[in-house]
């Protein structure tokens, strides 16, 4: 049965407005650099798969749930991840889960799946609800009106969730190096380098990779630090904490019995600290910037959050609408918005041929506003995502983690951690826009918007 979605006074955010026409060729380099989602055209938002000739050879965008399916599901060995957006990623999180390939991937995600059950995530609600309750607490102190930037108050509070429910705490002290580390990776590492575009030999020195080198030793150093210290716990019999630190060091893979190397135990740790945290960051800060924006969806979910259990692991579940507003958050502001593949051999998605060695696009920048998947695409209108609306919605449609075997490890986590935070905040404290002028989203590997998310903080 279908359900109606209202779409009058829907808010409608600020992004960029889709080309009539390919830009030239030294434009569309200088606005891959800066910021890819102004490259697209309206053809990339109504064709379902749309094959082009750039400066990387064909590209083929694929928007189309059938052709998406096969590419991440039916057919993903013809579908690795490609080299550019492994030239992008692997320098700074290493043979982590995100950009390790081949048997290497494979082992080690059967080795980290037993760490990301329900059962384990549900453990850790009690620790995210005290580091948000902590949070609003801070803001509590300050004058009613004060301005936060809440892109980085989320930065913040889930930084602080990652240390106490991943590493009991031990990554906390070093919060101050690590956001301005991982500032400075993705805003030198995230833009793309026109001398990848172009395939240019990688011995051709990047600005982006030196000046993300700072980053990259301080990530090296900590993590280095963090393991050495946990290894020093374990080998003395002392009662190691019950945390992913510690299973990472301990997992094995169930089918060979072989256990992560201390190299892949700290990319992992670099990878969940930079994919784990800034993606749930990214899609907290849209979802309070678009409540700000649509005080009925606030009320009317401000008034779900009052009538909460105690229980905060039974959040994501007895929570549509506030899980609804989080979801449509991620579907206008998807926290990843590209991912790219490269074909290996010959295939065929619909009537169009991809050649071997050309790159597949699945953009959910694109895919999420696509004019043939979405009644009114551009609106914020959480009612898709309620009960009864949301079962409509094809699978292959709505890509916030990903799909496929490839889809993210901890997806459960992440909306836990973002149900949890959100619905606290809603309870305590209401936040508004600071000014008039709505944030110009940015892509640098997340989603970002640019100079931050200015907002007023007042009590309820």
């Amino acid at each position: 049965m279908s359900v109606a979605l209202p779409t009058s006074n829907a808010f409608v955010p600020f992004a960029p407005t889709p080309r009539e026409r390919r830009p030239s060729l030294p434009l569309r380099l200088w606005l891959l650099s800066r910021n890819p989602i102004e490259v697209w055209t309206r053809a990339h938002y109504e064709e379902p798969i749309l094959p082009e000739i750039s400066p990387l050879g064909r590209i083929t965008f694929v928007s189309e749930p059938t052709a998406i399916k096969r590419v991440f599901v039916d057919n993903a060995e013809n579908y690795p991840k490609d080299p550019l957006q492994m030239r992008i990623l692997r320098p700074g999180l290493g043979e982590g889960l995100l950009t390790a390939s081949g048997d290497v991937w494979k082992r080690t995600r059967r080795t980290l799946a037993p760490l990301f059950t329900p059962r384990r995530t549900a453990l850790a609600s009690g620790a995210m609800r005290d580091c948000a309750e902590a949070r609003v607490d801070r803001w509590l102190k300050r004058r009613p009106g004060a301005i936060l930037d809440v892109a980085r108050e989320m930065t913040g509070v889930t930084f602080d969730i990652l240390s106490a429910t991943l590493f009991s705490n031990a990554i906390s002290a070093d919060y101050a190096g690590f956001e301005k580390a991982m500032t400075r990776y993705i805003e030198s590492v995230g833009r793309v380098d026109p001398l990848d575009i172009i395939g240019a030999p990688t011995w051709i020195p990047r600005i982006g990779r030196f000046a993300a080198r700072p980053s990259l030793a301080f990530f090296g150093k900590a993590v280095e630090r963090l393991v050495a210290e946990r290894h020093a716990l374990l080998a003395k019999g002392d009662k190691a904490p019950d945390d992913i630190l510690t299973a990472l060091l301990k997992a094995s893979d169930p089918e060979t019995g072989i256990g992560l190397t201390d190299a892949e135990v700290a990319a992992n740790i670099i990878t969940f600290i930079a994919a784990g945290h800034e993606t749930t960051a990214r899609g907290l800060a849209w979802t309070l910037h678009l409540l700000a924006q649509a005080p009925d969806i606030r009320a009317r979910a401000e008034k779900e959050a009052a009538a909460a259990s105690d229980d905060p692991a039974e959040w994501l579940d007895e929570l549509p609408l506030i899980r609804a507003c989080i979801e449509e958050s991620m579907r206008l502001f998807p926290p990843v918005p590209l991912m790219s593949r490269g074909a290996r051999e010959d295939d065929r998605l619909g009537a169009i041929t991809i050649p071997a060695k050309s790159l597949i696009v699945v953009a959910p920048w694109i895919v999420h506003r696509h004019r043939k998947l979405w009644k009114a695409p551009d609106a914020f209108m959480p009612e898709r995502f309620m009960p009864g609306a949301r079962e409509e919605i094809d699978r292959f449609a709505y890509l916030p983690f990903g799909s496929g075997p490839r889809i993210c490890i901890g997806a459960r986590f992440a909306m836990m951690e973002a149900m949890i935070v959100l619905t606290t905040i809603l309870r305590r404290v209401r936040l508004d826009a600071a000014h008039p002028v709505q944030p110009k989203p940015v892509l640098r590997i997340t989603l970002r918007p640019e100079g931050g998310l200015p907002m007023a903080v007042r009590p309820l």
